[in-house]
């Protein structure tokens, strides 16, 4: 359970927030009061449960008390709603869409000697207020965060910090996973998965070590994104902190975010913005295709299983563990396909004499449509991506390249690959509703430059200002 000193840190986080809004620029105030709220808070289950309300974690907390900092501060110029009309929608969707998974499971659920209550339309309100303390960070990089110099205070802030919380993650791969333990009184998930090989993977203090290495492959893409519209002496500095960061993720020891930096760490080194724009694109159509194609049985899953034998054994087990849950799941989510089965764990399958859980949800998008239905998971994962598919759209239209951000390519891979991750993991996180309504931002200012927003010059000086 978590000691006194993390509930105390939570409840001390909105003065925290008012203390950064008050010593920043409004959008360094945005990504310095989020990203260090989702790096250093107590994760769950330190949280505030107060009744009819939605739980406040280092999750919606932080979320909701920039919010309304940034209400309080910027009330005239925070839109609830972008320009774009598709966008609008979704969002909406997003907000209301689990009233309606409410009002579709009136009944309780009955495994044995287990009760699954119904839903309440109390809940169903609770549900929506939850959606919109998510979409939050989404909102704030939407209204603030927009502008090309915005873009790269984004890529700085996430090297800055990748470079300060490396010093913990090393500190757990050698001492094993205790930080948390150490400062908040408990550990926040199962030790066991903590242990790779013959040593440990860091999970600091957030959900799981997948995170942690998210996170990291996050500082390795923005350590090389600024590494390469750079200068001058600190232009080596960059390169010393792109290759270091590598090296701590591989220490991360997560195979799919290994896998991933060495796919995005050379498209932000060496390819043009367009390129970066639809492979972005791209990965993004892959995370919103594969489960359409997973429900109709379009993945070859028997020949992805026969390749991941031939490389690791032990990988391709746990990958068709993965798939054995997905398949169950699935079928599950087709007794409610449109909105899902809710909250209490109705989505899942369970022994029908005991009631225990019998399966085990790791992708976000199984997740999604079995507690909220595809109507839910479109809302969800098509706003999300909208910026990717928008960016690449507008890329064929041979665009003035001159004038286009250069930060935009590197933030719109870095996107792409975290939305791919919700395949097999659920790695959404703030950082992911922030990237998204950042390019949602730069594109209701419109995707080419103005000269007034031209990006900094080449060299140390456009580092240094963030500080």
């Amino acid at each position: 359970m978590p000691n006194s000193f993390a509930l105390i840190v939570l409840a001390l986080w909105p003065l925290v927030t008012i203390l950064i809004f008050r010593r920043l620029e409004i959008g360094r105030a945005v990504i310095w009061s989020l990203l260090l709220a989702y790096l250093f808070l107590p994760p769950p289950p330190a949280m505030f449960d107060f009744p009819m309300m939605p739980a406040l974690s280092k999750e919606t907390l932080p979320s909701i008390s920039a919010f309304l900092v940034a209400l309080a501060m910027r009330g005239r110029d925070l839109r609830l709603l972008p320009r774009s009309n598709l966008a609008k929608l979704l969002m909406v969707v997003f907000v209301v869409s689990p009233l309606a998974t409410v009002l579709t499971n009136d009944e309780p659920v009955v495994w044995g000697r287990v009760v699954l209550p119904a839903l309440r339309l109390t809940e169903g309100i609770a549900l929506m207020v939850n959606q919109a303390m998510l979409l939050m960070p989404f909102v704030l990089a939407q209204n603030f965060l927009g502008r090309a110099r915005d873009q790269r205070d984004i890529l700085i802030a996430l090297l800055l910090a990748g470079l300060v919380y490396s010093v913990l993650m090393l500190v757990e791969v050698r001492l094993s996973p205790q930080l948390n333990v150490w400062v908040y009184g408990y550990f926040q998930h199962i030790f066991e998965q903590m242990v790779r090989a013959d040593g440990y993977r860091p999970i600091v203090f957030l959900y799981h070590g997948l995170w942690v290495a998210v996170f990291a492959l996050m500082a390795v893409a923005a350590a090389a994104a600024l590494f390469r519209e750079t200068q001058g002496r600190l232009r080596g500095y960059l390169l010393m902190a792109t290759g270091y960061l590598w090296v701590v993720l591989v220490l991360c020891k997560s195979l799919a975010a290994l896998v991933y930096s060495l796919v995005l760490v050379p498209l932000i080194l060496f390819s043009g913005r367009l390129l970066q724009f639809r492979v972005a694109a791209l990965l993004a159509i892959l995370a919103v295709g594969y489960p359409v194609l997973k429900g109709n049985g379009f993945i070859p899953t028997d020949f992805l299983l026969e390749q991941a034998e031939a490389i690791d054994p032990e990988r391709a087990g746990s990958l068709e563990f993965r798939f054995d849950n997905e398949d169950v799941l699935m079928e599950r989510a087709y007794e409610k396909p449109v909105f899902g089965w809710g909250s209490w764990g109705r989505n899942h399958v369970h022994d029908p004499v005991s009631g225990q859980i019998l399966t085990v949800t790791d992708g976000r998008w199984v997740i999604t449509i079995g507690v909220f239905g595809w109507v839910g998971f479109f809302a969800e994962f098509a706003l999300l991506a909208l910026p990717l598919f928008i960016l690449a759209g507008r890329s064929f239209k041979r665009p003035d390249m001159a004038r286009i951000s250069p930060w935009l390519g590197p933030l719109a891979l870095i996107l792409g690959f975290n939305l791919f991750d919700l395949l097999p993991n659920a790695t959404i996180t703030t950082l992911t509703w922030l990237l998204s309504g950042a390019m949602l931002g730069a594109l209701d200012r419109g995707i080419f430059r103005r000269a007034s927003d031209a990006p900094p010059p080449r060299g140390a000086d456009g580092l240094r200002s963030i500080m």
